[in-house]
């Protein structure tokens, strides 16, 4: 079938259909359209025809055994590295019902048999300009995660100046007013680190080239070390934070650095949201069948119901708040990173005001 792939390498065209006389019907009609033409003689070669490479259009027979078109359909659209694919169901049907099948799968078009060959050509090219535009638009995006993602990364450098310019002006012996905005300079600093390091590491849990360096680590001082470096900026709205830890320890394996970045958001979350002179409790419980639970309790005024379910979700920001800076991406990174771990992530309400978000692991998943 070599003679088939001619002129153009770029533009794939996949055919699945359990008769092969079909593929040299298409392969006739196609001939001078400089494509590359694939075939796949079922449903399951299909698929696995997909694992090794990716066309640019896909021309679906319905009806095939084992696996028909439309479960092939429904199963390539589930899968987030498929599913841009436009797919087109050659089908003898006519039936209004059956078609309706065939889009509600998720296909993008469909040809009815016989194959008309201008209805075919056209058809194509209507898909291959979705794509392309698809495409070119999914570039643009990455371009733009790519800058942002190195502008994160060099704000490293001038906050590090900044901190040490701080230290180097609370060593000056300046006067009680001067230290009063060092130290506000040092909550910003740090508020400003911890947004930057979430959004590098979110961004590798995104792309999926970020590995876990886990080890057994003691929740306990993780936590009494994140509410001591957050104290400065609890300390602004007079809030006390409450650590409320079990005797004795039990380690659990998970990414240090991970598991200190989500508990930074979600204790910066806690203090954002909540009235002065309240409380934000960190409540750590290990459970008999292996799993722990890590409770972030603030005092605020909580999340309504409908935006329990989306509130993980990036630049969703929940209820908006006077005076209050939101931008969506802390619940979002750990919901990311503790998923990445096996892990869930959910909102309770808390009594009589407040929310609490509620981590579970398990020790017999991956973390």
């Amino acid at each position: 079938m070599s003679k088939f792939e001619i002129v153009n390498q770029e533009l794939v065209i996949l055919l699945v259909d359990d008769e092969p006389d079909n593929f040299e019907v298409i392969s006739g009609i196609l001939y001078n359209c400089s494509y590359r033409l694939g075939y796949a003689s079922s449903g399951v070669s299909a698929l696995e025809w997909l694992k090794r490479s990716q066309p640019d259009v896909i021309l679906l027979d319905v009806m095939m055994p084992e696996l028909d078109g439309i479960e092939v359909c429904r199963r390539i659209k589930a899968n987030p590295s498929w599913k841009h694919i436009p797919i087109i169901m050659v089908t003898a049907l006519n039936l209004k019902e059956e078609l309706a099948h065939c889009l509600e799968s998720g296909a993008d078009d469909f040809l009815s048999k016989p194959v008309s060959a201008l209805e075919l050509r056209a058809r194509i090219r209507s898909m291959l300009r979705i794509k392309q535009q698809s495409d070119a638009l999914k570039a643009s995006l990455q371009l733009r995660s790519d800058m942002a993602n190195m502008i994160v990364h060099d704000l490293r450098n001038p906050l590090t100046s900044i901190v040490l310019s701080c230290e180097m002006l609370e060593r000056a012996n300046l006067p009680d007013q001067c230290q009063t905005r060092i130290n506000r300079i040092k909550v910003a600093e740090q508020q400003l680190r911890s947004l930057t390091e979430s959004l590098l590491l979110m961004a590798k849990l995104e792309s999926g080239k970020m590995i876990l360096n886990l080890e057994e680590i003691e929740l306990s001082r993780l936590v009494n070390s994140c509410m001591s470096d957050m104290q400065a900026i609890a300390a602004q709205k007079m809030i006390q934070m409450i650590p409320d830890l079990p005797e004795p320890e039990r380690p659990i394996c998970a990414d240090k650095l991970v598991m200190r970045r989500v508990l930074d958001n979600l204790l910066l979350n806690a203090i954002k949201f909540s009235p002065s002179r309240s409380q934000v409790t960190v409540q750590v419980n290990y459970l008999d069948d292996m799993s722990t639970q890590i409770r972030v309790i603030d005092m605020g005024v909580g999340i309504t119901d409908e935006l329990k379910q989306r509130v993980f979700e990036k630049y969703e920001i929940g209820t908006l708040m006077e005076n209050i800076e939101q931008v969506g991406l802390g619940l979002a990174f750990c919901q990311m990173a503790i998923e990445a771990h096996g892990g869930r992530i959910s909102v309770e309400d808390n009594q009589p005001q407040g929310s609490v978000i509620l981590i579970e692991i398990s020790q017999g998943e991956r973390i």
